[in-house]
């Protein structure tokens, strides 16, 4: 697990960088969602190293949304934070109930969507601790998506391909809904 930096220089990059509150907020509520999505998978996974593996990531995202809290004050944060928590919930559940592949597919389809959507900010970003704090984070999320990759049993089936693809597609559509709101 990698130190996360403080981020002091923000105020001078939000005057340079068009977008950047959008982009923080679409941060902010992707890692509220993570956090979400891992504690479904505890509410809905009987399998020890399946929570092994929850517990472990849900740490890493709870440490990723206290950062973000710190960065993004509440009056500027997505307006549909409510439906980034129950999406991200089902989104950790709903695999957990159907088992190990789906859950290790779902992390593994989250966290590669998350890994470019991360690389897309750090490439529009000076040096500056805040492009370090998030090629940190997108380091952890590389990492979730890594574990989760190794540990799945196999290419998924046409049934874990549609959720996949599922995945992917909500989750390009939440990041540009919690950009705007």
């Amino acid at each position: 697990m990698l130190t996360l930096p403080a981020v002091t220089d923000l105020p001078a990059l939000e005057i340079r960088i068009s977008g950047l509150r959008g982009d923080l907020r679409s941060d902010h509520a992707g890692e509220t969602g993570a956090v979400m999505i891992y504690r479904g998978i505890l509410a809905g996974s009987r399998d020890a190293a399946v929570r092994r593996f929850a517990t472990a990531h849900l740490a890493t995202e709870q440490r990723h949304l206290d950062l973000m809290d710190g960065l993004l004050p509440p009056a500027q944060r997505s307006l549909l934070l409510p439906l980034w928590r129950i999406a991200g919930f089902l989104t950790g559940f709903l695999p957990a109930c159907a088992g190990t592949r789906a859950v290790y597919a779902t992390i593994d389809a989250v966290e590669t969507f998350v890994d470019h959507h991360y690389a897309e900010q750090i490439t529009k970003l000076p040096a500056s601790e805040l492009r370090t704090l998030l090629a940190t984070c997108q380091a952890d999320e590389v990492h979730h998506r890594d574990e989760a990759r190794a540990l799945s049993a196999g290419p998924p089936g046409i049934v874990l391909r549609a959720w996949v693809w599922l995945v992917g597609f909500g989750s390009r559509n939440a990041v540009a809904a919690a950009r705007r709101m």
